[in-house]
């Protein structure tokens, strides 16, 4: 796979680019002259020029193309932009300040977003309502659905979210793993370290001392999630934190399950005080009680969304180690009745079952998004998303094969300063796009459309 170029002399400005490419997890390609640039410009994904060797690269006229940037460590230099035009590139990064943006910058370069999640937060307007429940409802359905999804359990006091999977026992990290993570995830390397079944992936607190999320951490998270995922479902603690805070800021919606009744009420609207500054669009999800839920809502001033259907046994089924029941109850077609309205556009005030929006076995049908609806129960702890491939402790699923689960980002494989971890194979010469003026490479001149095999550049540090 092509990797990004970094054209540049100056060594403390590579020792830079080094540092900030391994934080995204990306290996460079390196020239230390304009001309050496050449067999690398058209096909690497993104181009990075230092200032020192941005007037050089225009006078050897390269082709236009898209993804070139300009770095230097001299802040306010005006000359810095006209550099930045002469070769075409559509910004100027100045270090240290510009470092995330830079590390963005390679990570979208060799991992481009292929989805674009749409987060869901859950939370409850009081204590013991269901909220985590239904996030994990929600999460089974649409990863059933065919929706590559992530559930997020920010609940440090919840007791772990894969407990009401029924799978507690799966390998993979928890959040005490994650924590500490700063900087540019990719969704695969996040996906291999957690616990996955099908479509669905957890991230679950755990059951030793309680954890703060971070918000770098839940940044990490989410945005990894977003480039992999389909749909995020993060269920949130009635306080909010730095890293609650963040989760509510990305939602596309934040749902809150309020029991029906007089406390319910009373507690729903501090918790709705607490969560509206934060996020843009709150719904009530309700629990039968003596209160009409519409009622309750009117007085909350926020949009009903519909009425949680009441699950017998679910207690007992959740203690015997059972994921929530949704093939063919009640509590299912809820919840694929919701995440069509959420995901499908339809108005707030619109309860379930009544959008117009595009249907949700419509949404999973789409490209390579096979839907699991017509297919028969499957038994036992299956029920969860379909069989996972390995097998896990006492018969649950979970992953037997994970390298170090506390190692989320692939490590950047840095060679020694003699050759800066650039090529060492040969160009594809027929990639390159027109060039023009052609002369020896020692010239420092043009770009042909014949270049001189002779001449391949060398990317070290050494030089040619």
């Amino acid at each position: 796979m092509p990797r990004p170029l970094a054209i540049t002399d100056d060594q403390e400005l590579l020792d830079d680019l080094l540092r900030i490419a391994a934080a995204a997890g990306v290996e460079l390609d390196v020239a230390h002259t304009a001309a050496h640039a050449r067999p690398y410009w058209i096909r690497a994904p993104l181009v990075v020029v230092g200032g020192d060797l941005a007037d050089d690269l225009a006078a050897t006229g390269p082709p236009p193309r898209r993804n070139v940037v300009v770095v230097t460590r001299t802040a306010g230099d005006p000359d810095m932009w006209r550099r930045c035009v002469a070769v075409g590139a559509h910004t100027v990064l100045e270090l240290p300040e510009a470092e995330r943006l830079l590390v963005e910058e390679f990570g979208d370069a060799v991992e481009p977003a292929t989805r674009a999640g749409t987060v869901l937060c859950v939370t409850a307007g009081k204590g013991g309502a269901g909220a985590s429940v239904l996030a994990a409802s929600l999460a089974l359905t649409a990863s059933r659905d065919g929706l590559r999804t992530l559930l997020v359990d920010a609940d440090p006091l919840g007791g772990g979210i894969d407990v009401l999977l029924g799978q507690e026992e799966a390998l993979g990290a928890r959040w005490p793993d994650v924590v500490g993570r700063e900087g540019r995830v990719s969704f695969a390397a996040l996906q291999e370290a957690l616990p996955t079944f099908g479509e669905l992936t957890v991230l679950s607190a755990h059951r030793g001392d309680p954890v703060r999320i971070p918000r770098e951490a839940m940044r990490v998270v989410l945005d990894a999630a977003r480039r992999g995922c389909d749909l995020v479902v993060v269920d949130l603690p009635r306080h909010v934190g730095e890293g609650e805070a963040e989760a509510l800021a990305r939602a596309a919606a934040t749902i809150v399950v309020v029991p029906a009744d007089l406390r319910g009420a009373l507690a729903a609207a501090q918790t709705v005080s607490l969560l509206r500054p934060g996020t843009g669009d709150l719904r009530l999800v309700m629990r039968a009680g003596t209160l009409d839920p519409e009622v309750v809502a009117a007085s909350l001033s926020v949009p009903c969304a519909g009425v949680l259907p009441e699950v017998r046994g679910l207690v007992e089924t959740l203690d015997r180690g059972d994921p929530p029941p949704l093939r063919r109850s009640p509590l299912g077609r809820f919840c694929t009745e919701l995440l069509e309205s959420l995901l499908a556009g339809s108005s707030p005030t619109d309860p379930p079952g009544r959008t117009g929006g595009v249907g949700w076995t419509d949404r999973s049908s789409r490209g390579d998004r096979k839907g699991r609806s017509g297919q028969p129960d499957r038994a036992g702890r299956s029920d969860l998303v379909g069989r996972s491939s390995r097998s896990g402790q006492s018969g649950r699923t979970g992953r037997t094969d994970r390298p170090d689960r506390t190692d989320l980002v692939g490590r950047s494989r840095r060679t020694g300063r003699g050759d800066r971890t650039g090529r060492t194979d040969q160009a594809d010469w027929t990639d390159l796009a027109s060039w023009t003026n052609q002369t020896d490479l020692s010239g420092n001149t043009g770009w042909t459309d014949q270049p001189d095999r002779t001449g391949r550049p060398s990317t070290g540090v050494g030089g040619p």
